[in-house]
């Protein structure tokens, strides 16, 4: 059954400006997204990409940023093939459980100006 659904946009150059200031990446990305999206060549739109997803996960949750979550407790993670997942840990993974999501669908799109994701929550 779908629990939430969300889609988020974000522009790219917005995020290029916010990432110079290090306290944005570390508040709202992993050390391994970090990792992830400094190995990129074009790393904003990785870096967009991986924000629209946090926006849209907490769209399909219907909470907004509130009760706890954080951005940086919703990680996107890729496969050996690349397909991305998301991890959520903390006050974020207690509310996953507690709402009995089952599994998170993740898809994320990215051109030079734009990025967007779409996430799908399925549980019981």
């Amino acid at each position: 059954m779908i629990i939430g659904i969300g889609t988020d946009i974000a522009e790219v150059a917005r995020i290029a400006n916010s990432i110079e200031n290090n306290s944005f990446k570390e508040k709202v990305f992993s050390k391994a997204e970090i990792v992830y999206c400094e190995g990129k060549v074009n790393k904003a739109e990785s870096y967009a990409a991986r924000f629209a997803a946090k926006e849209a996960f907490f769209k399909a949750l219907g909470t907004g940023w509130r009760g706890g979550v954080a951005f940086n407790e919703v990680e996107v993670v890729n496969d050996e093939l690349g397909k991305p997942s998301i991890n959520v840990i903390g006050t974020t993974a207690d509310l996953i459980k507690d709402r009995n999501i089952k599994n998170i669908h993740v898809s994320l799109s990215h051109i030079k100006e734009i990025a967007m994701a779409t996430i799908i929550l399925e549980g019981s």
